[in-house]
């Protein structure tokens, strides 16, 4: 059975609320990447209470944490639940092994209680390491509440408040000192949403990445938009960065729910960079989000061809922005596709980037990762099999 986060609430219509407010478990075998780079450093440091030492990312001299090392893969995917069923269908689980059989992050959110969050990630840690202890593991945290939407329009309660730091204690305490790549709360720029200016949003995911920062061997990414939201503002996602607590955690996660080239990322990821050391937060990184990038366009590119959204959320298809068509001639644009596979090897020429964005990303960017999700619908749920496979069969990949 696969657990997958509740239906969002309107996020399409929050985005353009935040534009005006801001102007399964399966029992399965692991699957394990060895991507050979830059052996890691580990640090020691407190592991549960929230991080007072923001010197252990101070210089991008530090090894890449997610360099050197197996890249592990858990059961928490409905790729692989897709895949192991197509055991039958060799051409179908041909296409599929596109998608499952890469790393990729776990998404965690309230939908596992606190009360079951540490037998949850405790299991997956161990499936995704398969018996090596120093694989990486890649989750995504998505507790924030109220998000999206709703925190617009109002505030978390004191329940809420309480609610969100014990979720993170069982979170930190599950982890340990397994090696773990988390970004923190994808659509980060809904942190400048908050009603009445209210900071309440702000510290609680900066808590919870102080919390995760403050782990032995666990790196921190607060997630910031991407380089068409917010608008191609480096100072505005740096902001969104600081709220999210990043002076704690290893650096930045771009484009988790857009579709914008991993060029424009890299440029961007390392102007956001370079805004925060000029704030006192140097050798801050970036992972760039590849899921569904294969052919990049910006939210206004949509915009311009679409004009408007045409969900149908009751059967599940349309052509919203969250919901993108998926890529179906060599020649059409505008369209989702898988990007670049996950990787450490962020200037290799097979990705096409200009001279000077592999340039940068050299010097800012840890990995190209999978943590979107285009697979479900409107990236949230549920799994879509024959969008899975369109998917697959489009990519360049």
């Amino acid at each position: 059975m696969t657990f997958l986060p509740r239906a969002s609430r309107g996020r399409t219509a929050a985005r353009a609320t935040l534009a005006a407010c801001a102007a399964l478990v399966v029992a399965v075998p692991a699957v394990t990447y060895a991507l050979t780079t830059t052996p890691s450093l580990t640090a020691a440091t407190s592991a549960q209470a929230p991080a007072s030492d923001t010197s252990r990312y101070a210089s991008r001299t530090t090894a890449n944490p997610l360099a050197g090392r197996t890249w592990g893969h858990g059961d928490l995917d409905p790729t692989l639940d897709a895949f192991n069923a197509a055991s039958g269908s060799a051409p179908d689980q041909a296409l599929l092994a596109k998608l499952a059989l890469q790393p990729k992050a776990a998404w965690l959110g309230s939908w596992w209680s606190t009360d079951k969050l540490g037998k949850v990630v405790s299991r997956y840690i161990a499936t995704a390491q398969a018996g090596d202890s120093e694989a990486l593991v890649q989750l995504a945290t998505f507790r924030m509440e109220p998000w999206e939407q709703e925190s617009c329009n109002r505030v978390s309660t004191i329940q809420e408040q309480q609610d969100y730091k014990a979720w993170f204690n069982t979170l930190a305490a599950a982890i340990g000192s397994a090696h773990v790549a988390i970004v923190q709360q994808p659509d980060g720029p809904f942190v400048l949403c908050a009603p009445r200016k209210s900071k309440a949003h702000a510290e609680l995911i900066s808590y919870g990445t102080q919390v995760l920062s403050a782990l032995p061997n666990t790196s921190v990414y607060v997630e910031v938009g991407a380089a068409d939201w917010p608008m191609d503002d480096p100072k505005k996602a740096a902001r969104i960065a600081k709220l999210g607590g990043v002076r704690y955690a290893r650096g930045i996660a771009l484009n988790g729910t857009h579709y914008d080239t991993t060029e424009r990322q890299v440029i961007f990821g390392a102007q956001v960079a370079q805004q925060l050391a000029k704030q006192g937060m140097p050798g801050k990184t970036v992972v760039v989000n590849t899921t569904q990038n294969g052919r990049g366009f910006r939210a206004g590119d949509f915009q311009n061809k679409y004009k408007k959204d045409t969900c149908n959320l009751a059967k599940a298809t349309g052509s919203c922005y969250d919901h993108a068509p998926v890529c179906t001639s060599p020649t059409q644009r505008v369209c989702v596709t898988l990007g670049i596979p996950p990787t450490t090897d962020v200037a290799n020429p097979a990705w096409g980037l200009t001279a000077k964005a592999n340039a940068l990303a050299q010097q800012y960017v840890d990995g190209y990762v999978w943590f979107g999700r285009p697979w479900l619908f409107m990236q949230n749920q549920p799994f879509q099999l024959n969008r899975a496979l369109d998917l697959a069969r489009s990519t360049s990949y």
